[in-house]
């Protein structure tokens, strides 16, 4: 529970405490911590030849790249691979690409200025579209699921319906990210997406509204509060979690689904793990060279107290073990699932001339013990895998043993 009976004046004063907390967490990472310290633009507006853009990533690479060894290669030997040979920015693109490659690291990446816009937009929160999370299966872009109350909804989309036209413009042969580019736009505009069912062909015209984008969910069910992450990417992630804790508040405990989390933003995770961890070190960031900075827990006169079991999974990675592991590694949660992704590396965001930018990993983390989880997981306390029957009758076997094992520590609890 929160140590506080909280009524609406006293959930404000801790949205207000807690929300200084998260900027007192952003300002000391950003100011003393010399490892992923940041005081750029999210987009950099500054246009630069083609040539001197792929200059420019060498650079940044060289200077920031956590093994200063490159993956035991000379760093220069890219310097001047492709002179004369960069026309254009598609061709820095392939060259960039190439030269990542060599690192051996699938986290360090370069976006075009289309590709860097769509993650910016997941960081925002924000988008004007019609409502649907779309991926290419067997070359064909579908339809994977329809938000509710958006425009795609209304227009009685549904899940498996094969996009193949936007504005008359084939989607065949497109990436991903075109038709996302392609479905969204200003806001009050009107798109015409025609769509495949089973073997029905059939045109809808829609009308492109704000997609307000929700990383948090919560419920209450027999006095066990279930909050659900699907991401720590949103700037708006603290705020929605603050939203269900308090929706959650007269609850005896609470389960956190972390499933098929994938991470997002470091803060986001370090906010959340301090509202259940008052005091201590919640994860510690290695750099070049061994450099090694400790991010603490903030003082706050507010904390959730209450028992807690996280879902884990083989999705949950990055920000979602840096969580997990905290609260693992205080006891402050029981995980139940299977064992994590294993991503324990940190990647810093570098905004790049024309408007492109690159990830690039520049540290790795420890959780609290000291425990390296990359590329090893985090194994949960306790081990429930789904089977084929499971997932026919569609039984979510992980949240009912969630839900018993939370059940028997608040029990305990109350007996002592």
């Amino acid at each position: 529970m929160f140590n506080t009976d909280m009524n609406k004046k006293w959930f404000w004063i801790f949205l207000i405490t807690t929300m200084l907390l998260f900027v007192a967490n952003k300002v000391l990472m950003d100011y003393k911590n010399p490892l992923i310290s940041s005081d750029e633009e999210l987009v950099n507006h500054e246009y630069v030849s083609s040539q001197k853009l792929y200059e420019n990533v060498w650079n940044i690479v060289r200077k920031n790249y956590y093994e200063a060894d490159m993956n035991g290669q000379d760093w220069y030997r890219w310097k001047h691979r492709y002179d004369g040979k960069i026309k254009n920015d598609d061709d820095a693109k392939i060259a960039i690409d190439t030269m990542l490659a060599s690192l051996n690291d699938p986290y360090s990446r370069y976006m075009s200025k289309e590709e860097y816009n769509e993650q910016n937009t997941s960081i925002s929160s924000k988008i004007c579209g019609i409502g649907v999370n779309i991926a290419s299966i067997a070359g064909k872009t579908e339809i994977i699921n329809v938000i509710e109350g958006t425009p795609a909804q209304n227009a009685n989309l549904q899940s498996g319906d094969i996009i193949t036209e936007i504005d008359g413009k084939d989607a065949n042969g497109l990436s991903i990210s075109e038709v996302a580019n392609l479905v969204r736009g200003p806001e009050n505009t009107l798109v015409q997406i025609t769509v495949l069912r089973n073997s029905d062909k059939f045109v809808k015209k829609i009308i492109r509204k704000e997609i307000k984008i929700k990383t948090v969910k919560s419920s209450v069910e027999d006095n066990i509060g279930y909050i659900q992450i699907n991401s720590f990417i949103g700037s708006t992630t603290p705020n929605e979690f603050l939203e269900a804790a308090e929706k959650t508040k007269d609850t005896d405990g609470l389960v956190i689904d972390l499933r098929g989390n994938t991470g997002g933003l470091l803060p986001n995770a370090i906010f959340i793990a301090n509202l259940f961890i008052p005091n201590g070190k919640l994860v510690s960031i290695v750099g070049r060279g061994g450099n090694s900075y400790d991010i603490q827990a903030q003082h706050t006169d507010f904390e959730i107290n209450k028992p807690v079991v996280i879902l884990v999974d083989g999705g949950s990675a990055s920000a979602s073990e840096i969580f997990s592991g905290a609260m693992k590694d205080y006891n402050r949660a029981k995980l139940v699932g299977t064992k994590t992704f294993g991503k324990g590396m940190v990647q810093k965001i570098f905004p790049v001339e024309n408007e492109t930018g690159l990830n690039l990993t520049i540290a790795k983390y420890l959780t609290p013990a000291g425990t390296d989880i990359n590329k090893k997981g985090i194994k949960p306390d306790y081990e429930v895998q789904f089977t084929e029957k499971n997932i026919r009758n569609k039984e979510d076997v992980q949240l009912n043993e969630a839900k018993k094992i939370l059940t028997k520590m608040i029990n305990q609890l109350a007996h002592n």
